[in-house]
């Protein structure tokens, strides 16, 4: 029997210029190496991971970063990844929240003190010692809490995952929205991107309400794209709850096409806010804000680029409709907040003067720059 193709993706709106740093092709060597030398994840996880260009999803993220961050990057989402697939989506522990929260307190005990002599024979455990001495190493004590609480909270939202999988639940859009911004893995990511050019945000600028919002919705365009460039994915496999199509066809009554457009609309209207924000933000900021904000525009269009060729999502056993070009404008002109509680005060952070005003009409279209 043939198999649904699935939905067509239409092309997305991003504003950002892409880029690539020119050592993508060295970091793709390295965390191979990286990979094989700890044995993250099992032999044929690994494999698989290791086909999915890790190290130019990195290489887009900081495209003229450190390498030496860069390559921490990318080992660092290949170990996020042999968690999250190896683990908590293919492992058994992923129906398990119980059992799943207690092997990643052990983990997250590893990263606060990874002199502990604790899973000393595990290679998660020890890989992820590597990754913390790296992040001691290259960053501050202050980034190095960053990175901690971060995962923390990335581990927290992994247990909720668990939950639904056993229950074979679908969230509520107001649950799926608030867990997304941290299942993501994004906020665990923020602080290398610090390091990858030498910098520290000041507490003062970090902790604005206008800066946690403008972090809180890149994280919400990265993983909402994530959700629709890998819906093809996922909705092959059996657990298929935990995604905002599904959540919206479940909440809303939609049909594919309808819940697709919907989230659609949603990350062009918080795609459109951040580059509002960001612009507002910029006039005033300090220099290191300033480069905060630039990457945290690298690290949306490096996912949106990573995300439409990388075999994790265009499944070529099983091709997936994905756009090969991004459109310049938002499909949409409405500018009203997201009627998502957890989210909708993002919208009282635009100037004012910033809220009515007239977006251009044109609608060209950019192309994905190819891989050099």
């Amino acid at each position: 029997m043939r198999r649904d193709p699935g939905l067509v993706v239409p092309p997305l709106y991003t504003p950002i210029p892409t880029a690539i740093h020119p050592r993508h092709a060295a970091v793709e060597a390295h965390v191979t190496a990286w990979a094989e030398s700890f044995q993250v994840g099992s032999d044929a996880l690994r494999a698989r991971l290791l086909g999915h260009s890790i190290g130019t999803f990195a290489a887009r993220i900081l495209p003229d970063g450190r390498e030496e961050v860069v390559e921490l990057v990318a080992d660092f989402v290949l170990w996020l990844f042999a968690v999250d697939d190896g683990m908590c989506e293919e492992g058994a522990l992923g129906r398990r929240p119980g059992e799943l929260a207690a092997v990643l307190h052990r983990l997250l005990r590893v990263a606060q003190n990874p002199e502990t002599p604790m899973l000393g024979d595990d290679p998660l455990a020890e890989s992820l010692r590597d990754l913390r001495r790296r992040v001691s190493q290259y960053g501050t004590a202050g980034q190095a809490a960053v990175w901690c609480n971060a995962l923390r909270e990335y581990f927290f939202s992994v247990v909720w995952e668990a939950s639904h999988r056993r229950e074979e639940t679908v969230p509520s859009l107001d649950d799926y929205t608030l867990m997304r911004l941290y299942d993501g893995a994004t906020t665990v990511i923020f602080p290398l991107i610090e390091m990858g050019h030498g910098y520290e945000l000041p507490t003062h600028e970090r902790d604005q309400p206008s800066v946690r919002a403008a972090g809180e919705m890149a994280s919400f365009v990265i993983t909402w794209d994530n959700d629709i460039l890998s819906h093809h994915k996922e909705s092959r496999g059996d657990d298929y709850y935990l995604n905002v199509l599904r959540v919206l066809r479940h909440e809303r009554a939609l049909t594919p096409a309808q819940a697709l457009d919907a989230a659609i609309d949603q990350r062009d209207r918080v795609m459109d806010l951040f580059m509002r924000l960001r612009e507002d933000l910029q006039a005033q900021a300090s220099p290191q804000l300033r480069r905060y904000l630039q990457g945290l525009g690298s690290f949306i269009r490096g996912s949106q680029d990573w995300g439409v060729t990388s075999h994790r999502y265009t499944t070529p056993e099983d091709p997936a409709r994905l756009p090969t070009h991004f459109r310049d404008t938002p499909s949409t002109d409405n500018r009203e907040a997201l009627e998502i509680p957890p989210v909708s005060w993002w919208w009282d952070m635009p100037p004012r003067t910033l809220t009515g005003m007239p977006r251009p009409r044109t609608r060209a279209t950019s192309l994905l720059a190819p891989t050099p």
